[in-house]
């Protein structure tokens, strides 16, 4: 998929100011059990298809909305993922503008866990 300019000019802005991790250090942490959020920020129709273990799907339209619900704690850690890396780490920046100081974007999202060959569940 081909990016406008002014939404990549966007993400490389968020990127000055939220978190990144590569997919394996989120594997790793799945494995070790480290007490953390993982949070997929894609479409429903994305998320049926596959999403990563233990993920919890609130996507990019609604996850401003409904997290205060969901993780009222702002001290949460919280590790974001969409398709490519960019929706999430935009909706990591609004999560950290809301308040929350724990909040990490998952570098290249599902493609590059997928790419990896790292496991999946599908519901």
């Amino acid at each position: 998929m081909e990016h406008s300019a002014g939404f990549l000019k966007l993400v490389e802005s968020a990127k000055k100011l939220v978190k990144e991790l590569p997919a394996e250090d989120v594997k790793a942490q799945l494995g070790q059990k480290s007490k953390f959020v993982l949070i997929d920020v894609r479409e429903d129709s994305e998320w049926a298809k596959g999403h990563l273990p233990q993920a919890v799907h609130l996507s990019k339209g609604v996850i401003e909305r409904d997290i205060e619900n969901l993780i009222p704690d702002r001290s949460t850690p919280l590790i974001l993922y969409c398709g490519g890396g960019y929706r999430s780490i935009l909706a990591a920046q609004n999560l950290q503008n809301m308040g929350y100081s724990n909040v990490r974007s998952m570098i290249g999202g599902y493609r590059a866990w997928i790419e990896k060959e790292l496991p999946v569940e599908n519901d």
